[in-house]
């Protein structure tokens, strides 16, 4: 039998991947004051342990007035390192490579929680959640910034325009950020250019109404997109990859035309995966593409064909049976499973064994699967919770 391409190891660079499967980043808004706490270790490490050849930890923030929310991680500063360290020793321990998205919110900064509302917070609102949470206030370290002094949308405060100088600085805050990765172990990077932030928003006509190299022509609103790329690169290993999430599509003047051009360009440059996601300028649905299974694989599969580069498809890809099909037709490298992880963190497991690659239970650390086989062998005919029931 020809094993899954789901569970093909597969090397990019100096890394080989246990499998394609691949945890997204996804934000947790349980940081406090940028650092990681025991909700990380837990919620990285459950994934981990569900036999996934990848965790993306979420999007964490190069300085902070980049972050987004009270919750966001930092990594703007060494005090950061060896709270990652903990964790990505844990990943590293059940047999799982680690990652990180390194992000800054742009004009999408100084707002509350999604449960909390996501409304721009205030001067006095951030003050009383610093006091109930016990940590410094610091609202004038958290500068609302963006490429144009343009809001995020009707409702959102107007931020200020960066200037030519702090916009190279900013990209330089990304390298710096990802040698602290670097230094706390993580395998990989992961650029965050997607969802309206701040790399997405140079990009954006609509976001980006610059008149200096960093706006107007297409090739100005790549630029900083590209030393952003260009400074991660100078500070990562040669030997370890580099992956970037873009809004491939945004539905607001940046196309997958657009986004094939920046695709070479990045290759050029040194990355070697694009995280193909969609999005995030409007207040509106993600994309012009109907939500449904798999809505997003068609962007990884014009970038993979178009650009020449290696590409992670994501969005709504909840089977296995699926997520096997977009590898063997082509029309992606890699799978990333992201709500479908918090619904089930052993996803991986689960498809391993329903796809008879797993016998016994070693794509888990043997503390749970010493047990799930000793398990099945009593009882061989066992039908586990995530299939129908017996007489079902």
């Amino acid at each position: 039998m020809t094993a899954p391409l789901l569970f093909t190891p597969m090397s990019l660079r100096g890394l080989t991947l246990r499998n394609r499967v691949v945890v997204a980043p996804m934000h947790q808004y349980a940081a406090i004051s940028g650092f990681p706490t025991d909700w990380h270790l837990m919620n990285a490490g459950r994934y981990a342990a569900g036999g996934v050849g990848l965790v993306m930890m979420e999007s964490t923030k190069v300085e902070r007035r980049g972050c987004g929310t009270v919750g966001d991680l930092g990594l703007w500063d060494d005090a950061f390192v060896p709270h990652f360290k903990r964790i990505v020793d844990f990943i590293h321990g059940c047999g799982t490579k680690a990652g990180i998205q390194l992000g800054h919110s742009g004009r999408k900064a100084r707002t509350s929680r999604p449960w909390e509302g996501g409304k721009p917070l205030t001067e006095a609102g951030f003050a009383e959640l610093s006091a109930a949470a016990g940590v410094a206030n610091d609202w004038d370290a958290w500068e609302l910034v963006a490429p144009s002094s343009l809001p995020a949308d009707a409702n959102a405060p107007v931020p200020r325009a960066l200037t030519t100088a702090e916009v190279g600085e900013v990209a330089q805050s990304f390298g710096r950020a990802a040698a602290r990765a670097r230094a706390a172990g993580f395998d990989t990077v992961e650029i965050h250019g997607a969802h309206g932030f701040l790399v997405h928003e140079f990009l954006s006509p609509q976001a980006n109404q610059r008149t200096d190299q960093y706006g107007g022509s297409p090739t100005n609103r790549r630029r900083f997109a590209l030393e952003v790329a260009e400074s991660v690169r100078a500070n990562w290993p040669a030997d370890l990859p580099v992956f970037m999430r873009l809004s491939v599509d945004d539905d607001a003047g940046w196309s997958p035309a657009d986004s094939v051009v920046l695709a070479r360009e990045l290759k050029a440059v040194g990355v070697d995966v694009i995280d193909c996601s969609a999005g995030g300028i409007l207040a509106r649905p993600v994309s012009s593409a109907p939500i449904g299974y798999g809505y997003q694989v068609p962007f990884a599969q014009t970038l993979r064909e178009q650009a020449g580069i290696q590409t992670m498809a994501v969005g709504l890809i909840v089977h296995h049976e699926h997520a096997e099909a977009i590898l063997q037709e082509g029309r992606a490298d890699l799978i990333a499973i992201g709500r479908e992880m918090l619904y089930n963190p052993n996803w991986a497991l689960d498809a391993a064994r329903k796809m008879g690659v797993d016998t016994d239970f070693s794509i888990i650390p043997p503390a749970g699967g010493w047990w799930l086989q000793k398990r099945a062998a009593a009882m061989p005919g066992l039908v586990t919770s995530t299939q129908p029931a017996p007489g079902s």
